[in-house]
Parts: structure tokens; sequence; C-alpha cells
């Protein structure tokens, strides 16, 4: 983890309610993909946990969706404004078991650690598959950044008002793979787990209070035992999830 001034290069909306940011600052702690910074805002106590979309050189990007009251404070920022930010934060998805052909399955907000995911694996030569998911037509986006770099990017969308009508389970049967990668809310990743056939690993969205490890506020249960999701998660392998409730 590292503390530091980051300054907004640029925020822009991309889909419906999504917001494109990109800060300038030193990004040396922001290697692995899946991991996440935490955001501080004038005004509110809680930093912001936004994943990693992308990161060249000195420059982060972030997705986020505007939710409430902090990100809608985000989405008012104008260019050149410096936030705080602490860096390399969770535990990151690992590229060793992707195999040769690795899919990638992705809802809503849970779309943008993907993109870097898939851009690192690119870069070690696997034939990446993706699977986005959204609700509507308005809510897509980086369909074409993923097309740019994966060999094959599905778009499904619940009202079948753009793709593939259905959720992304409705997808994944056409999608051969070695290995898989998801990130999403519970309610997709609990589909993903009951229909996958191939080992994976999955991305939890929770609640966070500090977002490294010292308040526990944000713990599940595993089959090893609780685990915070901001600092062993957010990424946790198929074996060792346990489905509460």
């Amino acid at each position: 983890m590292k503390q530091g001034s980051f300054t907004v290069m640029e925020n822009k909306p991309l889909a419906d309610g999504v917001m494109l940011m990109r800060l300038r600052g030193d990004t040396s702690e922001i290697i692995t993909p899946g991991i996440f910074v935490n955001i501080r805002l004038e005004g509110l106590f809680l930093r912001r946990p936004i994943s990693v979309c992308d990161c060249e050189g000195d420059i982060l990007t972030i997705i986020y969706k505007t939710v409430g009251t902090g990100t809608a404070k985000m989405a008012s920022l104008p260019e050149g404004t410096d936030l705080d930010l602490l860096t390399g934060l969770g535990n990151g998805y690992d590229l060793e078991p992707a195999g040769d052909a690795p899919l990638l399955i992705g809802g809503g907000a849970g779309v943008p650690p993907l993109y870097f995911l898939a851009k690192k694996l690119r870069e070690r030569g696997k034939s990446v598959k993706v699977i986005l998911g959204f609700n509507k037509l308005s809510d897509v986006f980086f369909e074409n950044e993923f097309k740019a770099i994966c060999e094959e990017t599905v778009v499904t969308t619940v009202d079948g008002s753009y793709g593939k009508k259905g959720f992304v389970t409705d997808a994944m049967p056409e999608m051969d793979c070695s290995y898989f990668y998801c990130c999403g809310p519970e309610p997709m990743l609990r589909s993903v787990y009951a229909v996958s056939e191939t080992s994976g690993q999955f991305s939890f969205e929770k609640r966070m209070g500090c977002g490294f490890g010292a308040c526990m506020g944000c713990s599940c249960r595993t089959i090893t035992g609780y685990k915070r999701i901001c600092k062993e998660g957010p990424v946790l392998r198929k074996e060792e999830i346990l489905w509460e409730g």
C-alpha cells in the first residue's frame, strides 16, 4: 500500500451513470490486475474504493458508477483536481493458472478490472475471450476496447436491446476456455459458479470501511476461515468460496 497525490487528467461520462477518470501520479504499486485504489474525497469520512481499469506509465484509469454521495462528488471533479489515493490495495488475480485460452466474465461495474487483466494476459500470449454483461444498451461501455485486444468479445443485455439477450451465463456454453476470471455483483457470481465447468477466480464487491484490513468490516467466510475482501480479497478462488444465505 502506498499513499500519494494524483491529478485528474480526464473525467467524462461513458454510459448511463458510468464515468471514466484518468489520473496522473505514482503508479509503482499498481502492478497486478484486480487490485483497487482508495480515494479520499474532501468532506467525506470514508474513502471510496475503486478497482483499477488500466495503468500505463504514470496514468491510472478508473471507471466508476455514480450511485451515491461519494461517486456523485467524484463525477463533478474538474481536470486539474488533486486527489489523495491509497494504491496497491487488495489481492488481485493470479495469472499463472490461466492456461492458453482464459475466459473473462464481467457484469456492469465488474467490467473495468477485466480490461487490465485482459491486457496482462495478452502480454503472456494468451488467447483471451470475454463476456460483458449489462442490463440494456445505454449501460454498455468499453466493448471496442476489449475487441481491440481479445480474440472474441460477446456482449449480453438482459432486455435484449443489444448483443445477446440474457445474462452472462447464457453466453458461457458457447465459449470454450481453459480457465475463467469473473467480476460483478454477487447474484451474477453465484450463477457463474453454478454453471462453470472449469476452475476460476471471482472478484467480490463489498462495502468497505478502512480498505486495508484493519476494521474487519468486509469479512466473508471461506473453507479456510474468514477472509477480508479488502485484504485477502477481493479475488478468491472458486474452490475456497462458501456461499451464505
